[in-house]
């Protein structure tokens, strides 16, 4: 049994190509089929978006001086245009690469069965439709142009004179750089956040519905997910994806700590509501598949419990109550060795989560969040008081 669909490397299943803005890459040569190039397009689109403000704040002389705020002192900017913007465009190729891997498996590990196989292609194609969908691009274009560049601007700006604006007679009046800012950067780190999170929404809604299948759960499996342990590798797909979000957040919290006097505990509800989300886009869609584990852990428990009981029975008249064959020693027999492996079976199946993912995905999703925000600590102590503080609890 295979699927054409995933099988195939090179026209196969991919969450990542296909759309109008795909297509445009194609023409203009920032893409190879099936998704090459990335460093042109990481270098291509984060200077379309990060060097005319260069050169419009050394014109304006805003560079690195002039205001409270010059541009090479914005840690937010450089956070979206130089770190996250390259995330976030780099992720794709992991996402290309390792998605259709992992639905893979769901037919190579017959989960998916023959009889289910041909709805599993159509939940398949219907992703593809859905992804290929000029509308819903044109949709987000439309939200960008509308609402998007305006709340994101009345957000994210600091309550000081920067490269991009002045506060004038208690009004703001943008720079050159800060309409440019405005109205081409901003739009594009929206452009690529909002059709990311379109494909996480296909991801989920693929997900949801291969959970409503007719999957072979297998209780016993080792992974202790009845063979679904496989999608805890889609967090680590994610990894740079999930990291841009962290890097936005602490380019955000630097500015605010370093000049507008806040401390970085006065943010916790902001780091613990970013850090829940990060967490609902890496393992929110593959909670889908905790009803079906909830199940096959509650039959698993029944089925393995009533062989368990059988076995034990047999084993317990043949060897307690001594109707064993009398020229058949007891060292060495294959029946100790069957009753060990029935009772590590049933202890796989007591241990079933009903989660796809483990404890590794937890601390990736840990790491992912803190690093970015351990420069920020730096802003709580000096180094000296850091050392000492460290050197106290090693010795």
């Amino acid at each position: 049994m295979s699927s054409k669909l995933l099988s195939d490397t090179e026209h196969g299943f991919s969450l990542m190509l296909g759309g109008p803005f795909y297509q445009f890459f194609l023409r203009i040569g920032l893409i190879r089929p099936p998704l090459d190039r990335v460093r042109h397009r990481m270098i291509a689109i984060s200077m379309l978006a990060w060097a005319p403000l260069l050169v419009l704040t050394a014109l304006g002389g805003r560079l690195t001086g002039g205001v409270k705020i010059p541009f090479f002192h914005d840690f937010e900017v450089h956070a979206r245009l130089l770190v996250a913007l390259p995330l976030l465009i780099a992720a794709e190729v992991s996402i290309h690469r390792r998605v259709r891997l992992l639905l893979l498996q769901f037919v190579e590990r017959h989960i998916v069965t023959p009889t289910a196989l041909p709805k599993f292609e159509s939940i398949l194609f219907s992703a593809l439709r859905l992804r290929n969908s000029m509308w819903v691009e044109l949709g987000i274009v439309a939200v960008i142009l509308l609402p998007g560049s305006f709340l994101s601007h009345q957000i994210l700006r600091l309550q000081s004179d920067t490269w991009y604006a002045t506060v004038a007679g208690g009004e703001r009046v943008s720079t050159p750089a800060g309409y440019w800012y405005m109205f081409v950067s901003v739009p594009i780190m929206q452009f690529i956040g909002l059709r990311w999170y379109f494909r996480l929404c296909i991801w989920a809604r693929v997900l949801w519905q291969t959970s409503k299948l007719d999957l072979n759960l297998q209780p016993a499996h080792p992974d202790e997910n009845c063979g679904l342990g496989f999608l805890d590798q889609s967090v680590f797909a994610m990894a740079a994806f999930l990291l841009a979000h962290s890097c936005l957040l602490s380019g955000y919290l630097a500015n605010r700590i370093l000049y507008e006097g806040a401390k970085l505990p006065d943010f916790k509800a902001e780091i613990v509501t970013v850090a829940l989300f990060i967490v609902l886009l890496a393992l929110g869609p593959l909670c889908a598949f905790t009803p079906p584990l909830i199940t096959a852990r509650r039959l698993g428990l029944l089925n393995y419990g009533r062989l368990a009981s059988d076995y034990v029975g047999d084993f317990d008249q043949k060897w307690i109550r001594g109707k064993r064959p009398p020229d058949e020693p007891l060292v060495g027999s294959a029946d100790i060795q069957s009753l060990a492996d029935l009772a590590n079976s049933f202890a796989i199946v007591r241990s079933i989560t009903p989660f796809p993912f483990g404890r590794s995905s937890l601390i990736g999703l840990a790491a992912i969040i803190a690093l970015p925000l351990l420069p920020l600590t730096l802003t709580m102590f000096s180094p000296e008081e850091l050392v000492a503080r460290l050197l106290k609890v090693l010795l």
